[in-house]
């Protein structure tokens, strides 16, 4: 099983995403079965209020314009389906800033997003992601039992943290 935290990341847990500094962004698409489990995510932290603070946002996908997003925040979480088979349950992870000219009119890495933020308003939030790993992609709403036991894994993880 890989998961890749100790209960904390670098001494973080969910409480510290608790700001109103922080942004806590759901990729994803819930009409594509398991792309929507960012933001299955951020239905969990809302209907719990866990992370009331912080601004939460879902997206289908990242835009340049997130650049300037981010460029206000001091920590970033984003949650995103994976489909990495190294990925059994999720995985949590910090993110650097490159330049990897992912842009297309369809998509832009997270790495891209923060790079853009640092060359254009010289700031740089620390930025985290949690990929949760999916099974399916077909047009069809609603997440596969494997990709929801996943995040089932992945919420029960961050509720132990406190």
């Amino acid at each position: 099983m890989l998961i890749n935290s100790d209960v904390k990341l670098n001494g973080l847990s969910l409480a510290d995403f608790n700001r109103a500094d922080c942004l806590i962004y759901g990729i994803g698409n819930v009409g594509r079965q398991d792309d929507g489990l960012g933001w299955a995510f951020i239905d969990w932290l809302e209907a719990e209020e866990v992370c009331p603070e912080a601004e939460t946002v879902r997206n289908y996908q990242l835009f340049l314009e997130d650049a300037d997003l981010i460029s206000n925040k001091t920590r970033v979480l984003f949650i995103d389906a994976t489909k990495d088979p190294s990925v059994e349950l999720f995985l949590l992870q910090p993110v650097s800033a490159r330049l990897d000219f992912s842009f297309t009119s369809h998509a832009i890495s997270i790495p891209s997003i923060m790079a853009t933020c640092q060359l254009c308003f010289e700031v740089q939030p620390e930025v985290y992601v949690l990929a949760i790993r999916g099974y399916e992609w077909a047009l069809q709403e609603g997440l596969t039992d494997s990709a929801r036991s996943n995040l089932d894994q992945a919420i029960a993880h961050f509720s132990r943290q406190g």
